[in-house]
This record gives C-alpha cells, sequence and structure tokens, in this order.
C-alpha cells in the first residue's frame, strides 16, 4: 500500500522540477500564473481530493447553491474561514487563476466556497491552510506593516514571486512554498473540475462524434505509427518502418 506522505513528497518533487524545467526555458519573463497552473494541472493533484462521486456531487451542489445565492444578493458566509482569512483566499484564489479573455476568475467559479466546504468535510487540511494564511500575513506585516489582503498589487506579487517557485524559492521560505503547492493544488482542483473550469479546458468527452476520420496524419507521424499495418486482432497500430 502506497504511503500517502511520500506519494504527497513524490508530486511536490515532481512539480519542482516543472517549475524549474518552466524557469528554465523562460529565463527572460515568467510565465503568466495561468500558464503555471495549466502546467502543474498535468499532474494529478486533483486525485489528492479523492473526492467519491456522490461526494463530488454533494460539494458541486454546495457550490452552485452559493453562487446562485450570491447572484440573488445573499453574500456567502463561510463556515470555516474567519472574515479575514475569507478574504485573503478569494484575492490569493483570483492571483493564482485570474479572469482573462477565455473566462472568469477562480472566484467566478466558486473556488473559495469549495474551499470553505472542504476544510469543514477535510478537518485534517484545516492545520495548513489556516497556518499558511497566518504565514502570508506574517510576511506581508513584516514587509509593508499590513496584511496580505490590505497589501497592493505588487506588494502581494513581490511575496508570490518569493513562492510560487519552488526552485528559486529563497532560503528560509519553506513554510511559504509548502503552503503555495497546497493552495495552488486546491485552487486548480475547484477550479477544472467546476462547470466554468470544464468549459475553460474544452473537455468534449460524452459528447457524440457522428464521423471519425481517425488519428491527424502529423500526430500519427510524432507517435511513428501507421494505419498501413493495422492489427485487427489487437486493435493496435504498430510502428512505421519506412
Amino acid at each position: 500500500m502506497s504511503n500517502p506522505e511520500n506519494e504527497e513528497q513524490k508530486q511536490l518533487a515532481d512539480k519542482e522540477q516543472l517549475a524549474q524545467d518552466a524557469a528554465d526555458k523562460h529565463p527572460a519573463k515568467e510565465m503568466s500564473r495561468r500558464d503555471a497552473v495549466q502546467l502543474l494541472a498535468s499532474l494529478p493533484v486533483a486525485a489528492m481530493l479523492s473526492w467519491p462521486s456522490a461526494e463530488h456531487e454533494k460539494v458541486s451542489q454546495y457550490v452552485a447553491n452559493a453562487l446562485r445565492a450570491a447572484g440573488e444578493g445573499v453574500a456567502y458566509a463561510p463556515k470555516f474561514f474567519t472574515a479575514a482569512e475569507y478574504r485573503t483566499v478569494r484575492i490569493l484564489a483570483d492571483m493564482i487563476i485570474p479572469k482573462d479573455e477565455r473566462s472568469g476568475s477562480a472566484t467566478d467559479a466558486g473556488v473559495p466556497e469549495f474551499m470553505d466546504f472542504t476544510m469543514n468535510d477535510r478537518p485534517g487540511m484545516q492545520k495548513w491552510m489556516r497556518d499558511g494564511l497566518a504565514w502570508l500575513d506574517a510576511q506581508s506585516r513584516s514587509r509593508f506593516s499590513k496584511p496580505f489582503a490590505d497589501a497592493s498589487e505588487s506588494q502581494r506579487q513581490g511575496i508570490l514571486n518569493d513562492i510560487a517557485w519552488p526552485a528559486r524559492a529563497p532560503a528560509g521560505m519553506a513554510d511559504g512554498v509548502s503552503f503555495f503547492n497546497r493552495f495552488r493544488d486546491l485552487t486548480s482542483s475547484g477550479f477544472w473540475s467546476s462547470e466554468m473550469g470544464v468549459k475553460d479546458l474544452k473537455y468534449m468527452g460524452n459528447v457524440f462524434a457522428p464521423n471519425w476520420n481517425g488519428c491527424p496524419p502529423e500526430a500519427l507521424r510524432k507517435l511513428g505509427v501507421t494505419y498501413a499495418k493495422f492489427d485487427r486482432n489487437k486493435l493496435r497500430l504498430t510502428p512505421d518502418a519506412s
């Protein structure tokens, strides 16, 4: 049986390597935070939640009801987060997944409500979340004499730039790096499991395809296979010997 702690450490190491690779490829400028999250979303971050289907439906309905109520003028009242923490959560989530030309932001998708539900549903996650939010405020107070939520956009970005790329984090930032990794994972899990996030991914599952013309030629060439020798017994393509 796999050890959850070891698995989490392995995923963190993988994400650190991806972050370093991205930094090496983009030395002149940093990737946008949405690009970074989408890169890291290639890892099974959503698996950390292990939602059973019935529970996934429960949290989806919870978020949908909260967003519907907010649209009718009834502000969401967090069950776990304090008012100050919830303000920080909303700001940080939108810094990770901001609104762009393709879709809305993390808060538009109901990610803060998703997080609040998760904290109550998974008590084991509460400590790192609360400690991490306190770490952000402590950093901001130390640097700018104000909590993170009251800092300017550039001041907030300065803090995140120190913890968003594990391979480039300054010494003494390990706690912040660990928190940001987990918070980013939870943000991406909430966003891309939402109705808005599914549309953002342009997921085409469960859609009837009237015509199937096979794999595009350029993809076949990249894979090094060909339809010329299709194994009907094993239903697979064979390597292109040409």
